[in-house]
């Protein structure tokens, strides 16, 4: 019923157990088991040259968690009103490199601000207006279009 959206949930799964692993190696590396940065480098935030690690990978994480969920619900409307199979697993792939070019290429890169972190957010954010759009675009006859 849901190819589309279905054959999806492998990678972006998997990616997302990559970011989950980070976050945990953290915690259990520095024995730090709540909160979202080191104790030792609470004193140390706005330093955006040295960024807490746990901080970052919690970032990292959280970040993916905001947008690819909404994502996959955007593209399961389409799917289930007839979008088109092939713009739908582009739509999601771009989505699924963008997010990891957020985070491998900017969050992660120099100084937090890699060129993945523009691409990232930007990319995103044109990717669910554009899946949002072509959601309401297969049901235009429910408007009276």
């Amino acid at each position: 019923m849901l190819p589309v959206t279905g054959a999806w949930t492998l990678p972006f799964t998997a990616y997302l157990l990559l970011l989950t692993n980070r976050v945990i190696y953290q915690r259990v590396k520095n024995k730090q088991w709540i909160g979202s940065q080191l104790k030792s480098d609470k004193d140390n935030t706005g330093n955006f040259d040295t960024p807490d690690p746990l901080f970052l990978d919690s970032r990292c994480h959280m970040n993916f968690l905001e947008n690819v969920p909404y994502a996959f619900i955007l593209t399961a409307v389409a799917e289930l009103n007839g979008g088109n199979r092939t713009y739908l697993n582009y739509a999601m792939a771009i989505l699924l490199a963008i997010r990891i070019g957020h985070v491998e290429l900017g969050l992660r890169g120099k100084d937090t601000l890699g060129p993945g972190r523009p691409v990232g957010i930007f990319g995103t954010q044109a990717l669910l207006g554009a899946l949002a759009v072509y959601g309401t675009y297969l049901v235009k006859g429910h408007w009276g279009y």
